[in-house]
């Protein structure tokens, strides 16, 4: 395959081999969708076997999120320099490495350092993944069902991973939830090297601005780490503010750094078109409501209906089969019919009425007439992620698609760890006063639990108000077509 730009692009563009290319990229991405899951399975067995202790055990996951989301920004423009499929080839190979190191460790720090590593290689592989996605479909309607493929992979890659997780886990052991990516690493290496376009870009020197990396690298790490550490230091702590201020300060300083730099990293430009602001926004809302429920369901299945691991996976498969058959099969006609913004608002309100559903929970909850119905409601963000990433992506150039897709990932992870860290540390402290007070175990969580779901409703219903009063701008054509605007592309 050439590595003319050029040549690649337009041979790309009318070759059916983009669907090949799609499922390869879908791959890559699944794999560390499924890890970040199959290890929260692991969690109890790996504890028991490395002997960590309570706190030390939440690092093999904070670990793995401080790299990955501090990464990103950074693995994206080293894709837009470097070349989307050399970045993603080499992503795929040190989270295939770092997974046989995870694999074969024998106590908790050499663990932990390979979840750093693995979450790095997780970061070269999502930065560029998007990137590429909307560089090889650039018809609308071709876009709209390849984006709904990726959002497929990414929403329903964790439920699969839940189930998978207890299977592996009780029938070969915790090693196997990470041995189990060598296979799946190396056949995804072999056909990106065969499948991928090989565009090369500029290299360093067309803008890599150490700079800029290294306080927007700094700023989103000191942040993921605040939220991350809040479950055992707190909120109001010291410690919490004073790396949420280093953090403000960071990135305080990578803006000012992007407005004078003659090569910026991100190309602040970017940040103005109100699509792509308003869409990350809304999407850090949506992430940080949609991944504390799925920490928070998880939890009330398994602490109040006293599910197990397999149980609690097999109870969550109703969630991703109603995400696929949106995000598969209606949201590319229904987004291409009636619009991102129409549908993204129905695919909240979806999920609005999935929050307020559950916020009703009783303590003997019936999985049928109590949850399910709920679940099945998730289908709404097969709905909202197609056309948030549509947005989300609708300011980027070619040349800079790494970097507006490694900024959508970077708010995807801030929201999730920011969602999850308050939900869940809100609906213990209820339980807890509960309990002090005389309510049983299961009234308490369930109340708690029922808190969070409260919390998760408040956070869709604004990021409904968002999306309704900032992204209500109608698309403008792709900037080949009108190349004198400000480039915003309809996906």
């Amino acid at each position: 395959m050439s590595d003319e730009p050029g040549e690649t692009m337009t041979r790309t563009r009318t070759s059916p081999s983009r669907r090949a290319a799609l499922a390869v990229l879908c791959a890559g991405t699944l794999m560390i969708i499924l890890d970040g899951s199959i290890v929260t399975v692991a969690l109890p067995a790996i504890q028991r076997e490395l002997g960590f202790s309570a706190a030390g055990l939440t690092w093999t996951i904070n670990a793995y999120l401080i790299a990955f989301g501090g990464l990103l920004l950074l693995a994206g423009r080293l894709g837009d320099l470097l070349g989307h499929r050399r970045v993603f080839v080499a992503g795929l190979a040190v989270f295939t490495l770092a997974s046989l190191l995870c694999g074969l460790a024998r106590s908790p720090e050499a663990l932990i350092a390979a979840r750093l590593l693995q979450g790095a290689g997780g970061a070269l592989v999502s930065a560029v993944g998007l990137g590429m996605v909307v560089t090889l479909f650039t018809e609308p309607a071709e876009r709209g069902k390849a984006l709904g493929a990726y959002a497929f992979t990414g929403s329903a890659g964790a439920s699969l991973g839940q189930v998978l997780g207890g299977v592996i886990t009780d029938a070969l052991g915790w090693s196997w939830v990470f041995l189990i990516n060598l296979p799946i690493g190396a056949a995804a290496v072999f056909f990106a090297l065969r499948i991928l376009p090989g565009e090369p870009g500029p290299g360093l020197r067309g803008g890599a601005d150490a700079l800029g990396a290294a306080l927007v690298t700094g700023g989103v790490m000191a942040g993921v780490y605040a939220i991350v550490q809040t479950d055992e230091h707190g909120w109001t702590s010291a410690r919490t503010a004073g790396l949420a201020a280093l953090s403000l300060v960071l990135l305080a300083g990578f803006l000012l750094r992007q407005a004078t730099a003659a090569r910026p990293l991100l190309r602040l430009g970017m940040l103005r078109v109100r699509s792509v602001w308003g869409a990350n926004l809304v999407q850090m809302l949506t992430l940080a409501s949609t991944f504390g429920f799925q920490v928070v369901i998880t939890l009330y299945f398994q602490n109040v209906l006293d599910y197990g691991a397999y149980e609690t996976g097999l109870a969550l498969l109703p969630a991703a089969l109603a995400i696929g058959v949106v995000s598969l099969g209606l949201s590319a006609p229904l987004i291409a019919r009636f619009g991102q913004r129409p549908m993204l608002l129905t695919g909240l309100g979806m999920l609005l009425a999935l929050f307020l559903l559950l916020a009703r929970l009783p303590a003997d909850g019936s999985y049928l007439l109590d949850v399910l119905p709920a679940l099945v409601l998730a289908g709404g963000f097969g709905l909202a992620l197609p056309a948030l990433t549509g947005l989300g992506m609708s300011g980027a150039r070619p040349e800079d698609s790494g970097v507006a897709s490694g900024l959508f990932n970077t708010t995807q992870q801030i929201g999730a760890a920011l969602g999850v860290a308050v939900l869940t540390t809100l609906a213990a402290t209820r339980a807890e006063t509960l309990a002090s007070h005389g309510a049983t175990a299961a009234d308490a969580l369930t109340d708690g639990f029922r808190l969070a779901f409260g919390i998760g409703a408040g956070l869709t219903a604004t990021a409904i108000a968002l999306a309704a009063l900032v992204l209500r701008a109608p698309a403008v054509p792709e900037p080949a077509q009108e190349p004198a605007r400000e480039p915003v592309a309809c996906a």
